[in-house]
């Protein structure tokens, strides 16, 4: 089992490919600017372009050899997310794939294609894109596939609100982050069994930051925002940076002897800080299934089919 791991241990990324959504800021960035240090080329995917353009320019002005390109991508979009996955498959052949990108407890939004904004996000935007890049990643032999989730997976009731996908009767902000973070881990496991059924060298895995002091909560409004922002001065001392939270997906990309449907997070304090290492999930996230459902769920609104 895989402990303790910090960003020391990257190895040597010369030669592969990464894709990154989320990558403008908090830990999406930090990681893309670490795999950049270590040689590897880092396609660094962002909704803004200007917020990517400065993030390169964060990175390169650091590294002045990184080899970092934008790709613009926005998930709640699957016309942008099209086109970015297009965009990506011209490069041939993709080593890692980070699944990184995402909101937290915001107010009812709806994306363009019609879906409740934190799983359309967080989950179909995400499983659209693996599924239009996966004839690349598995043409990139031992390629792997990392999508973020987090500790919140537990605190949900385990409902997906099948019957209430998209919040058309009732919503509440954290209940249905907490099930899109489920389903994080739900597409991970099912993915990886459908990888090895077919026995591809790509393998899936996740990964969750802990307590990490980042911008997503700048999503967060009403009396949980004013919270947040209370209560983030105080906890600061025990949480991770935003350097720290990104050590679990360092590990999930990098690490040698990463195996297909592992998890990774902090080790420290209930795993809410400290260096990374292969933690466990809850009960709800191996429900194969659920997981079954998810996946043909996933297909009809997206309308991609990863094909196996």
């Amino acid at each position: 089992m895989i402990t303790e791991f910090t960003a020391a241990d990257v190895p040597d990324q010369t030669g592969k490919t990464f894709f990154v959504t989320g990558a403008n800021t908090g830990i999406g960035f930090t990681a893309a600017k670490v795999f950049a240090e270590r040689g590897g080329r880092v396609l660094l995917g962002s909704r803004s372009r200007d917020k990517g353009q400065a993030a390169i320019a964060q990175i390169v002005d650091s590294h002045p050899s990184a080899d970092v390109s934008l790709v613009e991508i926005d998930l709640a979009d699957l016309s942008s997310v099209r086109q970015a996955a297009d965009l990506v498959a011209q490069q041939g052949h993709l080593d890692v794939l980070v699944n990184n990108a995402g909101v937290m407890w915001n107010p009812k939004t709806i994306t363009t294609d019609g879906f409740e904004s934190q799983f359309g996000v967080n989950h179909l935007g995400h499983f659209a894109l693996t599924g239009l890049l996966l004839p690349t990643l598995e043409r990139t032999p031992n390629s792997r596939i990392v999508t973020i989730s987090s500790n919140g997976h537990r605190l949900g009731d385990g409902d997906l609100y099948w019957d209430d996908i998209n919040a058309d009767d009732d919503y509440h902000p954290r209940r249905r982050y907490y099930a899109s973070k489920l389903a994080n881990l739900l597409f991970t496991y099912e993915l990886d069994r459908r990888l090895r059924a077919r026995e591809s060298s790509t393998i899936a895995v996740a990964a969750h930051p802990g307590a990490s002091d980042t911008e997503l909560s700048r999503y967060v409004t009403g009396p949980m925002g004013i919270a947040t922002k209370v209560l983030t001065p105080v906890m600061r001392p025990f949480m991770n940076t935003a350097e720290q939270g990104a050590w679990p997906t360092e590990l999930a990309a990098t690490a040698p002897g990463v195996e297909g449907g592992q998890y990774f997070g902090p080790g420290g304090r209930g795993e809410m800080a400290g260096s990374a290492r292969q933690v466990d999930s809850s009960p709800e996230s191996k429900d194969a299934g659920k997981a079954k459902r998810l996946w043909d769920l996933s297909i009809e609104m997206t309308g991609v089919d990863p094909g196996i």
